[in-house]
C-alpha cells in the first residue's frame, strides 16, 4: 500500500495515534486504576446522600459489617503488556520502503546519508543505500561497545571497589597505616552515601568510609592513617592517541582510570565542560575526606594527601570494606540513553579484563571486535579505533550496524536484550529527548528508539522501530562529510525513522 511520501494515510495516523494511546495507557495505569476505585466508591456514596435528602424511611440499625466495596482488594490485575510480535505480520516490500525513504533522506548541503533497513526476524535487506561503505559513525561506536560488555562481562555482574589494609608506614614500621582505595571499574562512583535505586551514585563513597572506618575501630587502631590509590587495573596511555585534544579539553572525553565520581565530571548534575584530568586521585582524595569524617568520634585520624600505592597490594590484604557499583545491563543503559564517553570506555576495558586482556585502549577494540567475531557479526572493513566514538579513524558500514541491532532486537544471544531499554525513545528520553517535534517527524515520537551518533561532519541514527502493520524493522542512516552547522540534517534521518514508523509497505 502506498500513501504520500513522508506523512502516513488516514489509516496509519489511526494506528499510530491508536499506539501512542495504548503506551500512555500502560505508562498511567496505576493513575487509571485509581480513577476506577475513587468511582466505585463515589456510586454508593452518591446513593446514600440521595436517600438521606430524599427523606427514604432507614431500617433500624444492625450490627455493624464493612461494606464489600470498601474491603481492601485481595488482588490487583496486572495490565497486560504488548505481547509478542505477530509472525504473520507481512514483511514490508523493499521497493515501497524506499519509495518512502529515498525523497526524505536528503543532506542539507554537502555529505551523503547511507542506509540500511533491515526486517528485524529474517534479516530481509528493505532499503540500501551503500550499506557496505565504510563511515565514521561517531557514538553509534557505543552499540558494539554494549554488545562487548554484555557478552564479554555479563548483564548482572558488578563493579567493587574495595578499601584494604595496606602496608605499614613512618618510623619503626608501625607508627602510621596505610588504606588503600582499590578500582575495580566502578566510574559512576557518588560521593555520599551509597544509593542503591539508582545507577549513578549507586555505590558511595561515604559508605565505604563508614566500613572501613568501623573496621578499624574493631581493630583498635586510631590512626595515623595515609589513604593511597590503586589503579592499576587500567594499563596503558590514559587518553587514547586516536582522539582530537581538543575535544578532551573540552570534556568530551578524560584519561580513563578504574575508578572515578560521577563518569569523571565534577558534579553530577553538570554534565558538560571540563572533567578532572586525575579522576583516581580526586576520588581518593573525596574518600579520605569522607574517612576522616566517619572516624571522627573513634579517634581516627587520617592524614592530609592522597598518593598512589607503588606496585600491587598484597594478595592477602585484609578488606576493611566493599562497596558494589550497579549491574552491567544498568551501566549499558546509561551509556546508550546519554551516549556517555567515559563510560564506554570504561566498559571497554572492562570488557577486555574480562576476557583475560590488558585493560587498556587496544585491549577495548580488541574485545570489541572479537565479540562482535564471534557473534557472527561481518566485521570486513571495519576499523575500531575507540569503543565510545570520538575518533574519527573509527569506520563501519551501515549494514554491520543494522546486523548488530538485529541481534541485540532478536539474535541468538538473549543477554543482549539487557541494551533494548538504553536505546533513547524519540521525543522522550536521552539523546532523543528533545528531538522528534516538528511536523516531518513527530508522528515517529514514543515509537523510534536509536542511538544517536553526532560529530562535526557526521551524524547517525541506529535503532529499530515497530511498522504500521506490525512488523520489528531495524535501521541506521549514517551521514557523513556534512555541512557543519547545517539545520536540515537530523530532522532528515529523525522524518526517515518516521517513515518507518507509519510504513504500511506490504
Amino acid at each position: 500500500m502506498r500513501g504520500t511520501t513522508g506523512t502516513a494515510t488516514g489509516r496509519e495516523r489511526l494506528i499510530g495515534q491508536f499506539r501512542a494511546l495504548f503506551h500512555v495507557l500502560v505508562r498511567a495505569w496505576p493513575s487509571l486504576l485509581l480513577t476506577v476505585l475513587l468511582a466505585a466508591l463515589a456510586l454508593p456514596a452518591g446513593m446514600l446522600i440521595a436517600s438521606g435528602l430524599s427523606g427514604a424511611a432507614q431500617s433500624a440499625p444492625g450490627p455493624s459489617q464493612t461494606p464489600g466495596w470498601q474491603l481492601e482488594p485481595e488482588w490487583l490485575s496486572v495490565p497486560q503488556g504488548i505481547g509478542p510480535l505477530s509472525t504473520t505480520a507481512p514483511v514490508p516490500v523493499p521497493a515501497e520502503v524506499a519509495a518512502r525513504l529515498d525523497p526524505v533522506l536528503r543532506t542539507d548541503g554537502g555529505g551523503s546519508f547511507t542506509g540500511v533497513v533491515q526486517d528485524a526476524a529474517t534479516g530481509k535487506v528493505l532499503f540500501d543505500r551503500d550499506g557496505m561503505a565504510n563511515r565514521v559513525p561517531a557514538s553509534n561506536m557505543k552499540l558494539l561497545t554494549a554488545v562487548a560488555a554484555l557478552r564479554a562481562i555479563g548483564p548482572d555482574s558488578r563493579f567493587a571497589t574495595k578499601a584494604i589494609a595496606g602496608p605499614a608506614s613512618g618510623p619503626a614500621g608501625g607508627a602510621s597505616r596505610t588504606v588503600v582505595l582499590v578500582g575495580g571499574g566502578d566510574v559512576l562512583l557518588g560521593a555520599g552515601e551509597s544509593a542503591e535505586d539508582k545507577v549513578l551514585g549507586h555505590a558511595g563513597l561515604a559508605t565505604l568510609a563508614k566500613l572501613t572506618a568501623e573496621s578499624l575501630r574493631k581493630e583498635g587502631f586510631a590512626g595515623p592513617v595515609q589513604v593511597l590509590v590503586d589503579d592499576s587495573l587500567f594499563t596503558g596511555p590514559s587518553l587514547n592517541p586516536a582522539w582530537n585534544p581538543d575535544d578532551v579539553a573540552a570534556g568530551e572525553a578524560a584519561p580513563l582510570f578504574p575508578l572515578a565520581l560521577n563518569s569523571a565530571r565534577f558534579d553530577p548534575a553538570v554534565t558538560t565542560g571540563p572533567r578532572p584530568q586525575d579522576a583516581a586521585i580526586l576520588a581518593g582524595e573525596t574518600f579520605a575526606s569522607q574517612l576522616k569524617a566517619a572516624g571522627a568520634a573513634a579517634g581516627l585520624k587520617v592524614g592530609a594527601g592522597v598518593g598512589r600505592l607503588e606496585g600491587k597490594p598484597a594478595a592477602d590484604a585484609a578488606v576493611l570494606g566493599q562497596v558494589e557499583s550497579a549491574t552491567v545491563s544498568q551501566q549499558v543503559d546509561l551509556m546508550l540513553r546519554d551516549s556517555d564517553n567515559y563510560l564506554a570506555e570504561t566498559l571497554g576495558r572492562m570488557a577486555a579484563v574480562a576476557a583475560g586482556e590488558p585493560g587498556s585502549n587496544e585491549g577495548a577494540t580488541a574485545a570489541v571486535m572479537r565479540q562482535l567475531t564471534d557473534l557472527g557479526i561481518p566485521t570486513s572493513g571495519m576499523t575500531v579505533a575507540d569503543v565510545s566514538g570520538l575518533a574519527l579513524a573509527n569506520q563501519v558500514s551501515a549494514r554491520q550496524f543494522a546486523e548488530v541491532v538485529r541481534a541485540i532486537t532478536s539474535g541468538p544471544d538473549t543477554r543482549l536484550r539487557a541494551a533494548l531499554g538504553g536505546f533513547p525513545v524519540a521525543g522522550l528520553t536521552g539523546t532523543l529527548g528533545d528531538r522528534y517535534v516538528d511536523d516531518s517527524s513527530a508522528e515517529g515520537a514514543g515509537l523510534v528508539r536509536a542511538k544517536t551518533g553526532t560529530l562535526n561532519t557526521v551524524i547517525a541514527l541506529s535503532g529499530y522501530v515497530v511498522d504500521a502493520d506490525g512488523r520489528l524493522l531495524v535501521f541506521s542512516f549514517i551521514g557523513n562529510d556534512l555541512t557543519p552547522g547545517a539545520a536540515g540534517n537530523k530532522p532528515a534521518l529523525d522524518a526517515s525513522a518516521t517513515v518507518l514508523a507509519a510504513c504500511g509497505c506490504s
